[in-house]
């Protein structure tokens, strides 16, 4: 057992919460009353030091540019291009993270590259860890408050995270390091910005019309799989909400995605 690995975790209480806002998109709607049982997640995603152990202990690929992506591929335009200039600074030479952005969260990691550092680290560490479903994340986010907007209250404020403020700046912009920003009233630092975060759940649009009330983990299976809490590339603040959720194919892999890591009480 090497209780090493394990990353700052902070406990999340069991309990209700509203999911969802009915002020949101479709795909947000209804706002209803879920129970979560008590879990913990990382007070921040999962840094590129982190995920070198994995890399160096299991050869996993490291993060980088191989096969692109579905919403690179399928888009017009010279997207390919952008995409690989703008992925190049995250990419590991050598399979070494970038010195500069060691403390930085990890990206360029797929969905499945996420599940396999938690198995791993659930083998090394003798503890069972995994990505959170939507719901624990949304709790987590949300920080103990009642249908807030964001992790800190209904107004938004642009001190408290790092997002896309003036989009002509973007070539200029990027991840920051964790926890530069205060995180919310249960310690979740970055649960707005800075990276999308992969959850567990598989996509469905209507998901909060017909979903479980306790413990809710999406449908067994689907096309697009779910990305929570914006990015430091997004300019619309109405993505950076705690209830706001966003769809991708599952082999997507960018310079905003990365994780962080949950596990049952």
């Amino acid at each position: 057992m090497r209780s090493e690995l394990i990353p700052e975790m902070t406990s999340i209480p069991a309990g209700d919460f509203l999911m969802g806002s009915d002020a949101g998109e479709p795909d947000e709607r209804p706002a209803h009353r879920v129970h979560v049982d008590e879990f913990t997640i990382g007070v921040q995603p999962v840094t590129n030091a982190e995920y070198a152990r994995f890399v160096a202990a299991t050869g996993h690929r490291a993060p980088g540019i191989y096969e692109l992506p579905l919403v690179v591929t399928a888009s017009d335009g010279d997207r390919e291009d952008v995409f690989r200039a703008s992925s190049e600074r995250y990419a590991w030479p050598d399979a070494d993270p970038p010195r500069e952005r060691l403390d930085h969260p990890v990206t360029l990691v797929r969905w499945d590259d996420a599940s396999a550092y938690c198995r791993w680290l659930s083998e090394e560490s003798g503890q069972t860890f995994r990505l959170p479903t939507e719901a624990e994340w949304e709790k987590a986010a949300r920080g103990g408050k009642r249908g807030q907007q964001y992790p800190w209250g209904d107004r938004f404020d642009q001190t408290r995270l790092n997002f896309l403020e003036d989009p002509a700046a973007r070539p200029g912009r990027g991840t920051s390091p964790c926890r530069a920003y205060p995180p919310n009233d249960y310690g979740v630092f970055d649960a707005a910005g800075n990276v999308w975060e992969w959850v567990h759940d598989w996509y469905a649009p209507d998901a909060y019309g017909h979903g479980r009330p306790r413990n809710p983990s999406g449908p067994n299976s689907g096309r697009l799989r779910v990305v929570r809490g914006g990015a430091w590339l997004v300019a619309d603040v109405r993505m950076l909400r705690c209830s706001h959720r966003h769809k991708v194919p599952p082999d997507t892999y960018s310079y905003a995605i990365g994780f962080r890591v949950a596990s049952s009480s």
